[in-house]
């Protein structure tokens, strides 16, 4: 080889060194921008679509962004996002760019401190999304995220800005790795340039694609259950109704209440809740057709949407196998769960031609069922909606009536059976209707126990009937009702001293009457909240004595002033198959030897006092005494009245018995 060539090769080998390196670091230069320009792309695209995403999902954005609670909705949907595991952290912001509520691993909570955010004012003064490409710099935070501030519009007003925080620390290691094993397999230089791109763009791809499919998923599933949530059941069903009003059979919607949940999940947790919920999402989805569709509204509320029905039988039919195989034991961590259901039914077209009042049909079926006493099957009728809105109107009147102490109390005499001495009176809850009558007890103190306002009811009448009883003659008392809400408030003593402080009434004139539901739980605190009431001086009352399951069994835990027999005895007084005439000789003696006074409640004729004398009761109340009347009534002229009747009553049924032994004789 001669020095020429030589040279020639050294220079032609420096020539091919410089165009490899060459060639090689261009390679890895254009790899790696363009892999770091389209994993920043990825990271945009998919924090814009997740921020996209909860925009069209929150309807209530606009009150969350003015600082309201967000809805039961909003709340599930921003746990699934969580869930998602891609983003870790929802803000939203006011249309001012300050910050109101944040979403994040830990809940969602609303910030204390807001604070102005220069990225979210630009969103919306521009109207454009504003992405950011971060390197964590904290431990709690990833290592390389996104942000993306995308703003909200009602027509050209903007109203909030929603801020979505996309971990992108996986995505970015895993093009590293790609970089790397690409720069040291430089086999074909130009395979290589074309492969880590389209590589990086299929992952992108895919990618984008699995999280579409996962979002598209959230938008219309129950995430515990599997099952279509809220929206995909009104899609189904507005596609059914259109088949329907074309000519199609009928429809069925059975809505699905589990009852008494709230107890599996304080005895069980809720692990033991969910396994409950997902199991019956399992034998539902077992039960139905191709056709049919299942859905979980929430909580433990299931729709089946039953479809080519011809009529309602076919409804009753596949309810009552609902019922069968949801009702099966369930078994969770060795324990056996055995539920019951409340189901109402609403069939189309006739209880309804649109999805919003097929499923308001089978609500107000369900919630009758729900009104009887649960475990049942109920088709929705056209008087359930009547009665719902009479309902609502009873909800306004006792809501208003508390808020303004317009809760009426009328008082009912009460007289000692020897000598006919009127001794007190007990106080009754009424409420006004708006149209001047009187709302029967019966209907409105059920609704109020429901509206847990019964507490407060309670108060009221205890503070009026103590005002009124404290302008009596000293020797009257007034007996007042208290609820187990009352109690359940830890504040009952201090309620009923304060009470007495403020009307000047002498305890012993008090009389405080309970019923047996209260003494249900044989709870420890509530027996020492009652030796207090009675260490105020007040009397305490055993009421509706006879009623319940185990009266007998209180009546030697507790040193009760009285026990008051339930005015069904005397409904039933006289009738031939019953024994009432002997129950109550016993009850009477039960309370003299334990040195209890017995009154007996519902006493309407002469007969009845008759009895009741020879039996040796200690006190009458009834409408053969006195009807309730309100407290302005019971002027001191009244209260003559009283003792006068009962002074009549008295010269009228000595002249019976004497007519009666006169006879006997």
């Amino acid at each position: 080889m001669s020095y020429l060539s030589e040279i020639s090769l050294r220079r032609g080998l420096a020539l091919f060194l410089i165009v490899l390196g060459t060639l090689v670091s261009g390679t890895w230069a254009t790899v790696r921008i363009t892999t770091r320009h389209l994993l920043d792309e990825e990271a945009k695209n998919t924090a814009r679509d997740w921020a996209s995403f909860l925009v069209a999902n929150v309807s209530d954005l606009q009150q969350i962004a003015a600082g309201e609670r967000p809805s039961e909705r909003s709340l599930a949907f921003f746990q699934a996002a969580r869930a998602s595991g891609l983003v870790f952290r929802y803000i939203i912001y006011n249309r001012e760019g300050y910050s109101q509520l944040v979403s994040d691993r830990n809940g969602v909570s609303f910030v204390d401190v807001s604070t102005l955010s220069d990225r979210a004012v630009q969103a919306i003064e521009t109207g454009m999304p504003v992405i950011d490409t971060k390197t964590g710099s904290s431990p709690d935070m990833p290592k390389y995220y996104v942000e993306a501030f995308v703003p909200v519009r009602v027509g050209r007003t903007p109203i909030a800005i929603v801020s979505a925080y996309v971990d992108q620390t996986s995505q970015r290691a895993s093009f590293a790795k790609e970089i790397i094993g690409a720069s040291l397999a430089l086999c074909g230089l130009t395979a290589l340039s074309f492969g880590v791109p389209a590589l990086a763009w299929y992952r992108r791809t895919q990618e984008k694609q699995r999280a579409d499919r996962r979002i598209q998923y959230l938008a219309h599933h129950d995430v515990l259950t599997g099952l279509a949530n809220r929206a995909r059941l009104i899609e189904r069903l507005e596609a059914a109704l259109s088949a329907l009003r074309s000519g199609g059979t009928a429809i069925a919607v059975h809505y699905i209440d589990i009852d008494h949940f709230k107890h599996v999940n304080d005895t069980l947790g809720h692990d033991g809740g969910d396994c409950l919920l997902g199991t019956i999402g399992e034998r539902l989805r077992a039960l139905t057709r191709i056709e049919d569709m299942v859905a979980r509204l929430g909580g433990d509320e299931f729709v089946v949407v039953q479809s080519n029905l011809t009529g309602k039988s076919q409804a009753s039919d596949f309810a009552a196998r609902i019922v069968a195989a949801l009702g099966a034991p369930i078994v969770f961590n060795e324990q056996e769960i055995r539920a019951s259901f409340t189901i109402g039914i609403a069939v189309a077209p006739a209880d309804g031609t649109t999805s919003d009042r097929l499923l308001k049909s089978a609500d107000l079926a369900l919630y009758a069922g729900k009104t009887e006493g649960r475990n049942c099957v109920r088709f929705f009728a056209p008087e359930m909606d009547e009665a719902m809105q009479r309902r609502i109107m009873l909800e306004r009147v006792i809501r208003d009536a508390v808020a303004h102490e317009r809760i009426a109390v009328h008082y009912q005499p009460v007289f000692e059976m020897t000598g006919r001495n009127l001794v007190g009176f007990e106080a009754l809850a009424r409420l006004p209707d708006p149209d001047g009558t009187m709302i029967p007890p019966a209907i409105f103190i059920p609704l109020a126990e429901e509206l847990r306002l019964i507490d407060k009811v309670g108060e009221l009448i205890l503070r009026e009937a103590c005002r009124t009883a404290a302008a009596w003659p000293q020797d009257l008392s007034v007996a007042v009702n208290l609820s187990p809400a009352q109690f359940a408030s830890g504040a009952i003593e201090q309620t009923v001293a304060e009470a007495l402080r403020e009307s000047g009434l002498e305890p012993n004139r008090l009389e405080l009457e309970i019923t047996e539901t209260l003494l249900l739980k044989n709870d420890a605190g509530t027996m020492a909240s009652l030796g207090r009431l009675k260490k105020l001086g007040a009397a305490i009352v055993m009421d509706d004595f006879g009623t319940g399951y185990s009266s007998l069994s209180y009546l030697w835990k507790f040193p009760f002033d009285k026990i008051k027999i339930d005015r069904s005895f005397m409904e039933g007084f006289g009738k031939s198959e019953t024994h009432v005439e002997t129950v109550v000789k016993s009850i009477i003696a039960l309370g003299r030897e334990m040195n209890m006074r017995v009154t007996v409640e519902g006493v309407e004729t002469p007969e009845q006092v008759d009895f009741l004398f020879a039996a040796d009761a200690d006190q009458v109340q009834g409408f053969y005494f006195g009807r309730p009347v309100p407290a302005a009534e019971l002027s001191a002229g009244l209260l003559k009245e009283f003792l006068k009747s009962a002074a009549e009553v008295k010269k009228e049924d000595r002249g019976l018995r004497l007519v009666r032994s006169a006879a006997d004789g």
